[in-house]
């Protein structure tokens, strides 16, 4: 099943299913859910970084850090993070976990519906964030 939202991410961007406005989406996305520890420009320097037991990550980098290429199903995958074996001192949240249970829909949608959508979104973002 986790592999069918894979599946889906990895179509959607070679099909350049990307809507237009999927940054402002993710971007919105972003600042409320990630700017907390990984800053507003991503670069790993939010007010909560501080206070972790980790180093936060500079998300403008992810592709530089791939040999140029954004890599988009890893993201996705570390984003959601159901299928990720937690390791001791990794403060990452279950952000697939956390979709789902805020998640309504008065159009029909189900919550996984609507969590896969948000991690989408924000993974596009982090895409249009890159830096060489």
């Amino acid at each position: 099943m986790k592999k069918i939202g894979l599946v889906a991410a990895i179509l959607a961007s070679f099909f350049g299913a990307q809507p237009v406005a999927a940054d402002e989406v993710g971007e919105n996305e972003y600042m409320v859910a990630c700017s907390g520890c990984h800053g507003e420009s991503g670069k790993g320097d939010g007010p909560l970084a501080a206070l972790l037991k980790i180093e936060t990550p500079d998300l403008t980098g992810l592709a530089a850090r791939h040999d140029g290429e954004f890599p988009f199903e890893y993201t996705v995958f570390m984003v959601d993070r159901r299928n990720v074996i937690p390791m001791h001192g990794n403060e990452m949240p279950l952000w697939g976990d956390r979709y789902i249970a805020a998640a309504s829909s008065e159009r029909g949608e189900t919550a996984e519906m609507v969590a896969r959508g948000r991690i989408l979104s924000l993974v596009y973002y982090l895409q249009s964030i890159q830096e060489e």
